[in-house]
């Protein structure tokens, strides 16, 4: 697996610079057009996280590879990225047009959570296929922000802040009704949102030293300092799934990116994964998917 790419590192490989404002207390922001990047023959970006977020308007047939899923693009999409999920974007057209911002999570510092929203969480729904129309309404956007980064409003930042805001619930608008969230009660879900960001800290396996440690329900319970019935009642009212189950789907994810995206061995792969055995670690991806480690790894690469 490639190690998580920094902002820095973006800036300097395709640009050549790196602006002095990174790691500065307001946080970072900037807008491109993807012609600048594209062209004949072009490389696919390394699969991996990166330190930043990203939203990507994408006009011309490309693939997209998102966590453990791949989703051909045919026409245009847009995409959100976000510092949790590894992924890359392959060009599958000579020349890609289009738009993409990227920006830091201090850039939205005391004006709101970005990782609230379901564009940008491991489960939520980050691709979207775009009609002409949509892509007419999502272009505006972006060439205001071409806009307002080039002025000299003070205020300026807080416009593009809007703007993103934008882009993220004009997508979410989208989605089919039944993919909103509902509200729910605030104990539960504050029980949900710590049981996941203590489950997601475990992530990403980077490295093949690396093991994932807190793998059963009584465990997080444990870290939580609750009763695991607790825990589960929660889960099942904010989630619909139980514990068990959710951590299995994030062992069985991870597990998916590992063996389609690194040339590690199984056996490595089970024990980052927390797995005693690998005859273990095979039976459980078995169970989930139908396919053996080793028959996945060769079905994702033909």
């Amino acid at each position: 697996m490639k190690k998580t790419l920094k902002l820095e590192e973006f800036y300097a490989q395709k640009l050549d610079w790196v602006p002095k404002n990174l790691k500065t207390e307001i946080g970072h922001f900037n807008v491109f057009r993807t012609e600048e990047f594209s062209g004949p023959n072009p490389k696919p970006m390394p699969y991996s996280r990166k330190d930043y977020y990203k939203i990507s308007l994408i006009l011309g047939k490309s693939k997209v590879h998102y966590a453990d899923k791949a989703v051909e693009i045919n026409k245009e999409g847009l995409l959100f990225a976000s510092p949790q999920i590894p992924y890359n974007w392959e060009e599958v057209d000579e020349q890609i047009t289009g738009y993409f911002c990227v920006f830091t999570e201090s850039f939205f510092n005391q004006f709101g959570d970005l990782n609230k929203y379901p564009v940008f969480q491991p489960d939520g729904h980050p691709i979207f296929e775009l009609t002409s129309q949509d892509v007419a309404s999502f272009t505006k956007i972006f060439e205001r922000m071409f806009e307002e980064i080039n002025a000299d409003y003070t205020y300026k930042y807080d416009v593009l802040r809007n703007l993103v805001f934008e882009l993220i619930h004009s997508a979410m608008k989208l989605q089919p009704a039944s993919l909103s969230v509902n509200p729910q009660p605030n104990a539960s879900k504050r029980i949900s949102s710590l049981f996941l960001e203590l489950l997601e800290r475990q992530f990403p396996i980077e490295n093949a030293r690396q093991q994932m440690k807190l793998r059963t329900a009584s465990a997080y319970a444990n870290q939580l300092s609750i009763h695991v019935n607790h825990l589960n009642r929660a889960l099942k009212e904010i989630a619909g799934k139980s514990t068990t189950t959710i951590i299995a789907d994030r062992i069985l994810q991870e597990a998916k990116i590992l063996l389609a995206h690194s040339n590690w061995e199984i056996s490595t792969i089970a024990h980052c994964l927390g797995f005693e055995e690998t005859p273990h670690f095979s039976n459980f991806f078995k169970r989930h998917t139908a396919y053996s480690p080793t028959r996945f790894r060769k079905e994702v690469n033909v």
